[in-house]
Parts: C-alpha cells; sequence; structure tokens
C-alpha cells in the first residue's frame, strides 16, 4: 500500500474492500530482489547502518506530508538499512508474482528513496487468517514478525469495524493483498533491524473523496480512521490522501510517543517519496536518528514523583493510600520502609504520575494519610515498547502484556487480575492460569 498516490489503499481491505490505489507509484510487485528502477537521479549513497545501530536511539517518523507502508521502506533503506535486509526477508515470503523496486525521486530538490512494488494480474484475495499464517511461516526474526503480525491484526480490526464483519473473514483483496503484505514485512524488517526507539509525529489527514471498489469513500478512508485510534492527527488542508490505511497501521504500531519534534540529537536523516506530486509540499517522509536528549528535570519534565513519610499510621492505612494513589491516575505507587530523626521508624509512600495527575493524586494522599505535607520531583521515563495481546487457554482468554521491538529481549507477563479470576471460576491455582498464558503465547 503506498501513500498519497500510493497504491495503497483502501484495496486491502475486506471483504469489501476498497480497492483503490492513491499513486504512490509503486507499481506493485513480488520480490525476491529489487531492481532498481528508472528515478529522478542516483540516490545518495551512505555507509549502511549495523543491526541494532538504533538501540538507545530515537528514531523519529516526521510525517508532514503523511505516511503510507512504501515511504516508511524507502525512508528507512535511505537512512541506511541495508537493502538486502529487505530484500532477503521478502524472498522467504510463501508469496508469488510480485517484484520490488528501489529507486531515487526528486521532490523540492531533496533526493529521496522509493520503494516500489510490481505486482502482477490475478493475485489471489487472502483473509486475515491466511496472511497471519504466511507472516507466521516467513524467517524474519521474532521481532519484526511480532509487528508485522500486529499491524496487520491492526488493519484487519479496522476493516472488520468498518464493514460489521468478524474479524477473521477480513479478506485483503487482490493487488492489495501482496502490496500490503509486501510493504507492512519490509517495514516490520527494517524497524526490527535498527531496534530504536519509535517516536512519530501527529499525522495529517486529507480531505476529499476517493472512489473505490465499491463506491466513493470520504478521506480520510474509514479503515485508516479504525487505525489510528488514539493517535494524535489533524487536518492536513489537502485535497488528497495523505495518510493510507498501510501507513496508518504501521504507525500505530510501532510508534510509541507523538510529538511535533522531540528533544533529540540528529545524527542520521532518510527520506522516503510518495510518487503523487502534492500541491503545497513536498511528499515524502522524514525519518531521523538520533540521541534522545532529555532536557534536565524541572516543570517541563513530563513525569513527577509525589512522595510523604508517615510515622503515625498503620501499614493498613498506608495501603488504602497507595490504592487511592493508583484509582486517582498514578502510574504506579509504592511503600519504602524508612527510618525517621530520633529513631522513628516509618514509611514513605510514593507514586508515578503525570504532570497533568500531580494535583488530583497530591490531593488523595493528603487525604488518605496524615501526613501534612508533599515533596514533588520531576523525572524523566525510560520505557520500553509494549502492547497487549489476547490469548485462548483451557481456562479461557486472558490478556497479556509484551515488550518488544526495541531490540532487546522480549518480555511476556499475562495479567494478574485475569489470572486470577480464571482460577477462581475454575477452582484452580493461579500458577497454572499464568502457565498456560505463557504457553499460548509460545505457540501463537
Amino acid at each position: 500500500m503506498s501513500g498519497h498516490g500510493h497504491g495503497d489503499g483502501h484495496g486491502h481491505g475486506h471483504g469489501h474492500g476498497h480497492g483503490h490505489g492513491h499513486g504512490d507509484g509503486h507499481g506493485h510487485g513480488h520480490g525476491h530482489g529489487h531492481g532498481h528502477g528508472h528515478g529522478d537521479g542516483p540516490a545518495r549513497e551512505r555507509g549502511d547502518l549495523a543491526r541494532g545501530a538504533g538501540g538507545g536511539r530515537l528514531l523519529f517518523l516526521d510525517a508532514f506530508s503523511g505516511v503510507a507502508g512504501d515511504m516508511l521502506v524507502a525512508a528507512l533503506v535511505d537512512l541506511g538499512v541495508p537493502a538486502r535486509v529487505v530484500t532477503d526477508a521478502l524472498a522467504g515470503l510463501d508469496l508469488e508474482g510480485f517484484r520490488v523496486e528501489l529507486s531515487a525521486r526528486t521532490r523540492s530538490g531533496i533526493v529521496a528513496r522509493a520503494f516500489s512494488v510490481v505486482v502482477e494480474d490475478g493475485a489471489p484475495e487472502r483473509t486475515w487468517r491466511e496472511v497471519r499464517g504466511l507472516v507466521e511461516r516467513t524467517g524474519i526474526t521474532e521481532g519484526a514478525r511480532d509487528v508485522a503480525l500486529a499491524a496487520f491484526e491492526r488493519l484487519a480490526r479496522a476493516e472488520a469495524d468498518v464493514h460489521a464483519m468478524p474479524v477473521e473473514d477480513v479478506a485483503f483483496h487482490e493487488v492489495g493483498a501482496v502490496d500490503s503484505i509486501v510493504d507492512v514485512v519490509a517495514a516490520a524488517v527494517a524497524l526490527d533491524y535498527l531496534g530504536a526507539r519509535v517516536v512519530a509525529s501527529p499525522l495529517p489527514m486529507g480531505r476529499g473523496t476517493v472512489r473505490a471498489r465499491h463506491g466513493v469513500l470520504p478521506l480520510p478512508a474509514p479503515a485508516t480512521v479504525s487505525c489510528l485510534r488514539g493517535v494524535p492527527t489533524y487536518d492536513g488542508g489537502v485535497e488528497a490522501e495523505l495518510v493510507t490505511p498501510t501507513g496508518a497501521c504501521l504507525v500505530a504500531t510501532a510508534a510509541r510517543e507523538f510529538h511535533r519534534w522531540p528533544a533529540m540529537r540528529p545524527e542520521r536523516v532518510g527520506w522516503g517519496a510518495g510518487a503523487r506530486e502534492l500541491p503545497d509540499r513536498p511528499n515524502l517522509l522524514r525519518v531521523v536518528l538520533g540521541e534522545p536528549d532529555a532536557p534536565e528535570p524541572g516543570d517541563d519534565a513530563p513525569y513527577a514523583v509525589i512522595e510523604t513519610n508517615v510515622d503515625d499510621a498503620s501499614a493498613e492505612i498506608t495501603a488504602v493510600a497507595v490504592e487511592a494513589a493508583l484509582s486517582a491516575g498514578a502510574l504506579d505507587a509504592w511503600t519504602t520502609p524508612i527510618g525517621m530523626k530520633k529513631g522513628r521508624l516509618a514509611t514513605m509512600v510514593s507514586a508515578l504520575v503525570r504532570r497533568a495527575e500531580i494535583d488530583a493524586v497530591a490531593r488523595v494522599l493528603l487525604s488518605e494519610t496524615t501526613s501534612l505535607g508533599l515533596r514533588v520531583r520531576p523525572v524523566q521515563r525510560i520505557e520500553r515498547p509494549r502492547r497487549m495481546i489476547e490469548v485462548e487457554t483451557s481456562f479461557g482468554t486472558i490478556a497479556v502484556k509484551i515488550a518488544d521491538g526495541d531490540g532487546l529481549p522480549r518480555n511476556v507477563a499475562p495479567e494478574l487480575d485475569a489470572c486470577r479470576a480464571a482460577a477462581m471460576r475454575h477452582g484452580v491455582p493461579v500458577k497454572e492460569v499464568y502457565a498456560a498464558a505463557l504457553r499460548a503465547v509460545s505457540e501463537r
């Protein structure tokens, strides 16, 4: 799927997919190996990045003109992900009838990469179940496979929501199927290769309508909007499709934060081009790799720790204060045994909060403890990318939290409350449900 003139379209869609292309130019294709295309000139040559080069760094997706799957792949290759990493991964797909091409394209004097997928006629449509099996059978890394599956599942759920049908029945149509699979897998492989923490800009939404397989659709396309639940967007002010469903599902899956521009020290820049010319901006996606430049903790710090010392309350009272802080919006809360002046034993009650919740949590702690005052310390927070999935076990459906996608070993943790509830229903120890959920993840 490509973007703004990317052939992405709404042709991936669901049992009624929307088969329009947006002209991105990728002429869809099969890819055991890439061609060189006929771009506007030679692409810049820079040294390839090593696997894991993004570890501890930020990868900023500056989507001032929107985003599509092919633009993201092209920008990451231009940044320094070796093209062979992408083409070798695509060669392992159980998919026929396409080839990929990498070429140069110039927009407003900026030389960018273009990634094109050229598809033969007659490609079959595939259900979400079939696409999932195809991705699971590839030889790509576990991290790349997880990103690709999560992105496709988001897209499938978006299509199912738009068309009011079961997610397992969603079908990705014809060219859109091959195009989508190639773009999503290629982008997932490139992101996993870098291992950086992904931050994206808010996404511009185009206006107007587009003719699709089953009629005229409003822009942004319905599936795009569904994919972007929780992602900041704004009016792009142009009559064009700026964010495609494939671009939307990839950004929504990979990005952990959204900023106009993050605090960072840029080290490398890559450019990915769409095929279509836009009237008021270059049709480009800029990706920037750099060191995070966290400001000194101060008033602009996004988080704070609130703490107070309590020496005249029982353990039961401080436990209630911790629960109340969590209910009031604290991200975490805990107690620490301490010693105070004159040898008095006491408990320090602490809570980690977002700036917006400082007042609410502070009032709760003052209400639920005997403290007459609080300390507030601005702090920074480094988070691993995480996502939630649901797995089926003999004890029912269990939610599982997974931390991955940043080049570090994957962490898997079934939700304890769900395990406890299932254990009570079936009269078994919680550890049995917990172990069953872990097995289900490993077999998924």
